[in-house]
């Protein structure tokens, strides 16, 4: 006789979408809509309450520090727009700050962050990529997510 259980038996699964079906529904939303559009090099789904990595792409490693600096720099957007923001290693200056965007530059590089209710959509782009493109796919994936009260 099969071992069965009640944790594997489909019948007695608590209704709704488990977190991993989220996790990877979010990695292909991601993917098609920020990666595929080859002006976003690294992206990242953040929670805003802990600064917890929902999805990222491919390769995209971020600290916790890296995380929460992401969600605080929300806090006070004009001091973000003055000090700039420190990130992989390398200080980058403020191009755009208030309370919903943040776009910085450093060089040929940039950081791209769109709050929404929960969330902050991380992006970069490199010097090969078109920094308005970046933006905009960035922009529109927030507009989503605000829609849907995320």
């Amino acid at each position: 006789m099969a071992d069965l259980s009640i944790d594997k038996d489909p019948h007695f699964q608590v209704r709704g979408i488990p977190d991993e079906v989220k996790m990877n529904q979010l990695q292909s939303l991601i993917h098609d809509a920020l990666i595929g559009t080859g002006h976003v090099s690294q992206c990242a789904i953040l929670r805003r309450k802990d600064g917890a990595i929902r999805a990222s792409s491919v390769g995209f490693q971020l600290t916790n520090d890296q995380t929460q600096m992401m969600v605080n720099t929300f806090k006070n957007p004009a001091a973000t727009r003055e000090e700039g923001i420190y990130y992989d290693d390398s200080q980058y200056k403020c191009v755009r700050s208030d309370k919903g965007s943040i776009y910085a530059k450093c060089g040929e590089k940039g950081l791209i962050l769109v709050r929404t209710q929960s969330l902050v959509v991380a992006a970069t782009y490199t010097a090969s990529m078109y920094p308005s493109v970046c933006v905009e796919a960035v922009e529109r994936l927030a507009d989503y997510f605000k829609e849907k009260g995320k």
